[in-house]
């Protein structure tokens, strides 16, 4: 039997509207007051920060949490729900100035469904993944066009398919690749499909030793793909690894041990030749798990962690990070001064400086996608919070 986290990781907020919230991969409820034994983190001064947009009107979408893509100075991106199926979610335009459009509500008959996965622009279409729906019901590739027009190019769930795909895609050289968080009864896969929608994959985990639950989108450095598996590995705390793309798969590190991440979530960053990411749980921080960490690791797998999450600077973070200058950035689901998570910059050597604290209410609350940097100004979403609660659009200029 798979494992509650893996059933409603990318759901969004179908599953919470639907009453199965406690199946979806932890968010911690926002505390008062940072833990015991945790000081408090200072924000960094000069911020510039405000929401751009507040969703939940009619038919608008709900619950973002994915990525913005940048296309000719429009931004894009999806909502886990909402548009005229409550619980089917959209693709929206959004401009720099804060004018959004639905492009598409999912939903109706073998359409996607609870879109998670940030979006790919390919010469002018966009691609991208519905965690439910399609023929089978498990999810779908989708493509649509900036105008609105939109096509399903593959369902999920054939046999020897992967079925739920919780993150985006990725292109190299004409040819997508992505992950499935499961393939049937088993640990997830690594797939490849051309944009004619011809589609197979590459491999599938066995988690034990290899990783399992793959919920991360994958990184191209130089022909070889590298990505993160929420459970699997040596200890079942997740993974690294690598994969080419013809299939040859090989583990880099797994999570776990004194100090080390747990459970990763987040897509990877190459930065000149070493690649960056969190983990969910572990670290030094505190907490049953850890708050998470901030890690390094080389292609050959020399991991190390280089920040461990403490709750008041950030605590579960769940999505990639970005480059700007050598400058990392990223979103924290939770913790923060007020718990509501948090924007963050760290060096790749350290240490990290916290850049926004959510405060729920009309501001952004439980961030679960990354950072869109845009001339140097950081565009993002937040899950929940803003004028209805069902999420916002946020403007950040460090």
């Amino acid at each position: 039997m798979r494992s509650l986290a893996h059933f409603a990781f990318a759901i969004g907020a179908a599953a919470l509207i639907a009453g199965c919230g406690s199946q979806q991969l932890p968010i911690a409820a926002p505390l008062s007051a940072p833990p015991a034994g945790q000081a408090t983190h200072p924000m960094a001064p000069s911020v510039k920060y405000s929401v751009l947009y507040s969703f939940g009107g009619a038919y608008d979408g709900l619950y973002p949490a994915s990525q913005l893509l940048n296309v000719n100075g429009t931004l894009y991106g999806t909502t886990s729900a909402g548009g005229t199926n409550y619980f089917g979610g959209t693709v929206f335009s959004i401009t720099t100035s804060g004018v959004e459009t639905v492009l598409h509500k999912f939903g109706s008959g073998s359409d996607g469904a609870a879109p998670n996965g940030d979006l790919a622009d390919v010469k002018g279409t966009l691609y991208g993944t519905t965690y439910f729906g399609g023929k089978h019901g498990e999810g779908t590739v989708f493509k649509i066009k900036t105008s609105g027009a939109e096509s399903v190019i593959h369902s999920f769930g054939g046999r020897g398919d992967g079925v739920y795909p919780a993150a985006g895609l990725i292109d190299v050289n004409g040819v997508l690749y992505g992950t499935t968080a499961s393939s049937g009864y088993t640990y997830g896969t690594v797939f490849a499909i051309k944009r004619s929608g011809t589609e197979h994959t590459i491999h599938t985990f066995s988690g034990p030793n290899d990783g399992g639950d793959p919920y991360a989108g994958l990184i191209n450095v130089k022909g070889t793909l590298y990505g993160t598996t929420y459970g699997g590995g040596k200890t079942g705390g997740g993974t690294v690894f690598s994969i080419t793309p013809s299939g040859t798969e090989h583990v880099l590190h797994s999570f776990g041990g004194s100090g080390d991440g747990l459970k990763p979530t987040a897509k990877l960053v190459n930065v000149n030749g070493t690649l960056y990411g969190t983990t969910y749980y572990g670290g030094t921080g505190g907490g049953s798990y850890g708050y998470g960490v901030f890690f390094s690791i080389t292609p050959s797998g020399k991991e190390r962690v280089i920040h461990s999450f403490g709750y008041s600077d950030g605590a579960y973070p769940v999505a990639g990070l970005i480059n700007v200058k050598g400058t990392l950035y990223g979103t924290t689901s939770g913790g923060g001064v007020n718990g509501w998570g948090t924007v963050f910059a760290m060096k790749t050597s350290g240490p990290e400086t916290v850049l926004h604290s959510f405060a729920n209410a009309s501001d952004g609350a439980l961030p679960r996608a990354g950072l869109l940097n845009a001339n140097g100004t950081l565009y993002g979403t937040t899950y929940e919070g803003g004028d209805s609660g069902t999420g916002t659009v946020f403007t950040l200029t460090p």
